[in-house]
């Protein structure tokens, strides 16, 4: 997708009323998408205090010394004086420099060993600094927000987890983790996956396609992606939706008006298979790969 649709979509989402917007450093999309949010300040659509800008740390800024310049470079693209949450976007580090995957002569991944409690510790001086509102992770599996729980000298705990979930992966455990320590579980590919083959396996299955979910939607005259969305909300969780079609931002926002009767939202949960689009299998021998636990 070219870069401006970033700024477009972000435009229209506001339009239609969407307050929180997720990005991310690594998606290199953040002038485009501040230029949108300013853009909709100046014309009176919203106020800065009515948006909820999400941005994240990427893995080759773990080093403690590295975390605020990392913010500060984010808020210099979009031209903002603070974000409301900045979450560390996986768990496993990489090395630094200005390639977001580094790799070595043979394509390798080259990852390194950062304590993720020191990049924490950097993530609650960037709250205290007033560059972020709220501080939380994503990707991350309960033992390692123990980690981070449990850290002596804790001053913020994480407000959010923000980690892959949809009827295919409805991470119950976590979200029941995170219930109980108060921390608020956000799912990003809720309907799914953008099937980008760089992360995506080509033969991972259609969620929207799914008969049962088109067999409750079809019951309430709604999308599949629309009860999708709507099922995440009654079960306490944050839902992220991601389209660049006028038609389909509008539609993921016309959630707030139905509800799933019990019967239906104990079918979605049959639908869990534990299937992850997302794998981050280059990872999967460093120390802090989030997916060989359970949960």
């Amino acid at each position: 997708v070219p870069k401006s649709k970033a700024g477009e979509a972000t435009r229209v989402a506001i339009d239609v009323g969407f307050r929180h917007i997720d990005a991310a450093y690594v998606y290199e999309n953040e002038e485009e998408v501040g230029s949108a949010l300013r853009e909709k300040i100046a014309d009176g659509t919203v106020k800065r205090e009515d948006l909820f800008y999400t941005t994240k740390l990427w893995a080759t800024f773990f080093r403690p010394e590295l975390v605020r310049p990392a913010l500060e470079r984010s808020l210099k693209k979009l031209q903002l004086d603070y974000v409301d949450l900045f979450i560390i976007h996986v768990p496993m580090a990489m090395k630094p420099g200005e390639e977001f995957l580094p790799k070595d002569a043979s394509g390798k991944i080259i990852l390194e060993t950062v304590d993720l409690r020191d990049t924490w510790e950097a993530l609650e001086k960037c709250k205290d600094a007033g560059l972020t509102r709220s501080i939380g992770v994503s990707n991350f599996n309960h033992k390692q927000l123990e980690l981070i729980l449990n850290k002596p000298g804790l001053k913020y705990k994480p407000v959010c987890n923000q980690v892959e979930c949809h009827p295919y992966l409805n991470q119950s455990k976590l979200l029941e983790f995170c219930k109980s320590r108060d921390i608020i579980l956000v799912a990003y590919s809720a309907l799914g996956s953008q099937r980008d083959p760089n992360w995506v396996e080509e033969s991972s299955p259609y969620l929207l396609e799914d008969p049962v979910l088109n067999a409750v939607a079809k019951k309430h005259k709604r999308s599949p992606a629309q009860v999708a969305l709507r099922y995440q909300l009654q079960r306490g969780a944050v839902v992220l939706a991601k389209s660049f079609n006028e038609q389909r931002i509008k539609e993921n926002f016309q959630v707030f008006d139905f509800e799933l009767p019990p019967e239906d939202m104990k079918a979605i949960d049959g639908l869990n298979r534990n299937l992850r689009y997302f794998k981050l299998l280059f990872a999967v021998d460093h120390p802090y790969y989030p997916y060989s636990e359970e949960y």
